[in-house]
């Protein structure tokens, strides 16, 4: 039994916290209505002609085979676009992806299929060494990276390229909707990108008027762009290079546009640990590159706040008041994240009773990420461990 003045105390915090929470969801509403808004126009504004369309070099770095990987390498060829080149790189050639890249290049003799084996470690996010090593290979000034899972629509590359027509617009990215495997841990990842992840990155794009970093599904940008930077060379030992490459760009004066693409990323079967694992690390990752955001997100936790305030005020009417208003506000701004931005059809209408239940779970468990992320510098990626201090990789040996 708490002290009468430690639980009025702890009523009081977790009311404001639930309050703050609130006001989270009331700004992310606004930030997707605002981007909704911003894509519809973006729709509307008539497509540059074939001929105006720039050829572009598409980098995609590999490690290893990622779920269906083969059919989002295809949508990649599928493009309804006049002329591109991709180029793929892997560490050595014993890697399984190969195999795959040899089978697109026989599938698809008329495009300009790349394969690139990589030899050096330049730094140590092996990613941006193999792009390093890449670059030499691309033709074309208009340069798009995008991680190896991603599978993109017909007009992604047309949605992802018009705005650089615009000279003021350094770098285009895109949002994305994770497909989960079906375990738990995979099906928990894949409701964090939809219902927390895209609102955090619009509420920061509505705060900040416009964005200051990119996001690994979609990187478009100039090679002029890219040298004025320092180049890849620049990010060798920077664990989020594309929240790197974002900022360097924006610092440079140059826009960082979000497409109206909505691209795929197909998530392994993530075990309960791996699913914890991951988190952290991407977790760690933003608090070293976004600080002051990172510690903001104490206020994003609606749910457990308001389970907090339940509890401290011993079920008064009140607090089951603030409570299902928190409750009502996150699955609002879940739903239209997930199905009115993404146009994710599984995590509200594929077992949507089930996936609802998963959410009070999910958001239980992000608080205990976030508190986690503050006790160390350590990340496992990629099978490796690695010290991250400052946005820095550093091995452990």
């Amino acid at each position: 039994m708490l002290p009468l003045t430690t639980r009025v105390v702890l009523e009081a915090v977790a009311a404001m916290g639930t309050v703050g929470s609130l006001f989270f969801y009331f700004l992310s509403a606004i930030a997707l209505a605002s981007f909704l808004s911003d894509r519809r126009k973006k729709l509307k504004q008539a497509a540059l002609p074939e001929s105006q369309l720039p050829p572009v070099s598409i980098l995609k770095p590999l490690k290893g085979v990622d779920p269906e990987i083969w059919e989002s390498f295809c949508s990649h060829c599928d493009q309804d676009y006049p002329e591109f080149q991709l180029i793929f790189g892997v560490s050595g050639p014993a890697d399984p992806a190969v195999e795959v890249v040899r089978k697109l290049q026989a599938k698809y003799p008329h495009r300009q299929i790349e394969l690139i084996v990589c030899e050096r470690v330049l730094g140590t996010n092996i990613k941006v060494s193999n792009l390093a090593q890449m670059l030499p290979a691309a033709r074309h000034e208009i340069l798009l990276v995008n991680d190896s899972d991603i599978r993109v629509p017909a007009d992604y590359l047309r949605q992802a390229i018009v705005p650089l027509a615009d000279d003021s617009v350094g770098l285009v990215t895109c949002l994305y909707r994770g497909v989960a495997g079906p375990t738990l841990g995979s099906r928990l990842e894949a409701l964090g990108i939809g219902t927390d992840f895209v609102p955090g990155v619009l509420s920061a794009r509505f705060l900040e008027k416009g964005l200051r970093f990119g996001l690994g599904s979609t990187l478009a940008f100039r090679r002029c762009d890219l040298e004025a930077i320092g180049g890849f060379e620049a990010l060798l030992d920077y664990l989020a290079d594309d929240y790197e490459l974002g900022r360097r760009i924006a610092a440079n004066g140059k826009r960082v546009e979000l497409s109206a693409a909505t691209v795929t990323t197909f998530l392994p079967a993530y075990t309960l640990r791996e699913f914890f694992r991951h988190q952290l690390r991407w977790s760690r990752t933003i608090r070293d590159a976004r600080r002051w955001g990172y510690a903001g997100l104490l206020f994003t936790f609606g749910l457990p706040w308001a389970l907090l305030t339940l509890l401290a005020a011993r079920g008064a009417a009140w607090a089951w008041l603030l409570f299902a208003l928190a409750l009502a506000a996150r699955l609002a701004v879940g739903f239209t994240a997930s199905e009115v931005v993404l146009r994710d059809r599984q995590m509200f209408r594929k077992g949507a009773f089930r996936n609802i239940l998963l959410l009070p779970l999910r958001d239980l468990i992000a608080p205990l990420v976030w508190a986690a992320s503050f006790m160390g510098n350590r990340i496992h990626w990629r099978g490796d461990d690695f010290d991250l201090k400052k946005g820095r990789l550093s091995r452990i040996s």
